[in-house]
């Protein structure tokens, strides 16, 4: 099980950036710098979509509430890309089966999107937007970090992964209060609109 670690990391990676972590599989793959990265993440065509994902990840994820739009939308995608990438690492080195590596990477960047996504909705009721780049910031540079830490040493580097995702779910336990009231004054602005809309509809409509 030699590709475990590199699995796990991958994931937990994904989680928070599924496009830069198949990017730098990609590149390290294709420049040599491992073995362990399969063909199909060093192809051109996928280097080039990871690369414009990317860019487009790194605006959402630094304004305020888009980065949480672009977080939901992700749901499904992040955990899917680490299944994929689990899967495609395994299938790679065959020191471990790409239905145990898919569920290995998809689940560990399930909980690490939760930790992610749970974050910024706290971070967002801070009416500042500088704490939304900081966040994106510190997010892509270790993501980046870690995932190079692991084509050298993977076994520390998954240490250093699950250690990361234990603070952050620890940290979006404490937050949950916070969040709570996020998304009870979110529905309450909703309601407030569609109220308005009703009220303005009903004042323009002509007399019966």
């Amino acid at each position: 099980m030699s590709v475990l670690p590199l699995v796990f990391t991958s994931g937990w990676a994904s989680g928070i950036n599924a496009y830069a972590v198949v990017l730098l599989l990609g590149i390290f793959g294709a420049t040599g710098l491992t073995d362990e990265v399969p063909a199909s993440l060093q192809r051109t065509d996928v280097l080039i979509v990871a690369a414009v994902l990317f860019a487009c990840e790194a605006v959402a994820d630094k304004i305020p509430y888009v980065d949480t739009a672009w977080d939901a939308a992700h749901t499904v995608i992040r955990p899917l890309a680490g299944a994929v990438v689990g899967a495609l690492l395994a299938g790679q080195s065959g020191s471990l089966s790409d239905i145990a590596a898919g569920a290995v990477g998809g689940t560990t960047a399930l909980a690490s999107h939760f930790v992610k996504a749970g974050t910024r909705m706290a971070i967002n009721t801070s009416p500042e937007p500088f704490s939304n780049i900081v966040m994106s910031t510190a997010e892509d540079l270790g993501v980046a970090g870690v995932i190079t830490f692991a084509m050298f040493n993977p076994q520390a580097a998954a240490v250093i992964a699950a250690v990361l995702l234990a603070v952050g779910l620890a940290i979006l336990f404490f937050l949950w209060t916070r969040i709570r009231r996020f998304l009870r004054r979110r529905a309450q602005r909703r309601e407030e609109k569609r109220l308005a809309a009703e009220v303005r509809t009903h004042t323009t409509a002509p007399p019966g």
